[in-house]
């Protein structure tokens, strides 16, 4: 009876892993080290021109998305002066149906006057109109007051307007400056793109966690480097065992700096 091939089951990948690890799983795969070496440097030359296309764009794209959040600010301050205007508003109308209401009050007690029967109605009534009055004279300046808050409001308004067309300006220009860039440059960024996802494709998915890893570690983004010199790593120039040297000019083995991080390739890796 046939036996059942047995699967070989993946680990799942650790950002933490070792490099030994990481040796070892580059070496088990049907490509050869030396193939996965010159692909690895491809793809770190097609990153390389890709940065370069970013680089042109300068501070612009974070220029853009900082002039996007002072208007989205600018634009929230008014839509909550609208708002406070909105409340004044509806203050004055609450404050002149108080005077309304307290008119109606006062025309009544008034006639009531004409016909008192004793001073102590009299008072009554007098005490109840100076009230009203009184309340009448409140709504009066509560109407002054809200419409000298809503001129300041209008006034804050137009100068946060003023300051936001500004804004609007620049940002347009901001977004123009960077569309004509992107565009200048969008045939090339393509290119570069399918450069980079060809050899992406050829790359197993733990290798691409540790080029990508190392690329965000290092200032330059260089994962991958030639040797420098004969004898010294091509990213941070330590020098290289010539024990270590071999195993980079023999293209049979992974190597990695022991001082950056980086992945080594020989020389003639790189002039290929």
């Amino acid at each position: 009876m046939a036996t059942a091939k047995t699967k070989k089951v993946q680990t799942p990948i650790d950002e933490r892993e070792t490099f030994v690890s990481l040796q070892k799983s580059f070496a088990e795969t049907e490509q050869s080290v030396e193939e996965k070496l010159k692909v690895l440097y491809e793809l770190q030359q097609a990153d390389n021109e890709l940065d370069k296309l970013v680089q042109l764009r300068g501070e612009l794209p974070s220029e853009v998305e900082a002039l996007q959040a002072e208007v989205a600010t600018l634009k929230g301050k008014i839509e909550r002066v609208g708002e406070v205007i909105a409340s004044f508003n509806a203050s004055i109308e609450d404050a002149k149906q108080d005077i309304v209401d307290r008119d109606a009050d006062i025309d009544k007690y008034q006639k009531q006057l004409e016909n008192i029967s004793n001073s102590r109605e009299y008072d009554s009534i007098n005490k109840e109109l100076e009230n009203l009055n009184l309340e009448r004279a409140i709504a009066e300046k509560k109407i002054r007051e809200s419409r000298e808050r809503i001129e300041e409001c209008k006034n804050d308004a137009e100068i946060i307007s003023e300051h936001l067309a500004i804004r609007e300006q620049d940002l347009e220009a901001k977004n123009e400056e960077l569309a004509n860039i992107v565009e200048s440059t969008a045939k090339e960024e393509a290119t570069l793109q399918a450069r980079r996802d060809a050899c992406a494709a050829k790359i197993d998915e733990r290798t691409m966690s540790a080029y990508n890893r190392i690329r965000a570690s290092v200032h330059n983004h260089l994962a991958v480097v030639p040797v420098f010199n004969g004898d010294s790593c091509g990213g941070c120039f330590s020098t290289i065992t010539p024990q270590r040297i071999l195993d980079i000019q023999s293209g049979k083995k992974l190597v990695i700096c022991e001082h950056c991080g980086r992945i080594i390739v020989a020389s003639e890796t790189s002039a290929e």
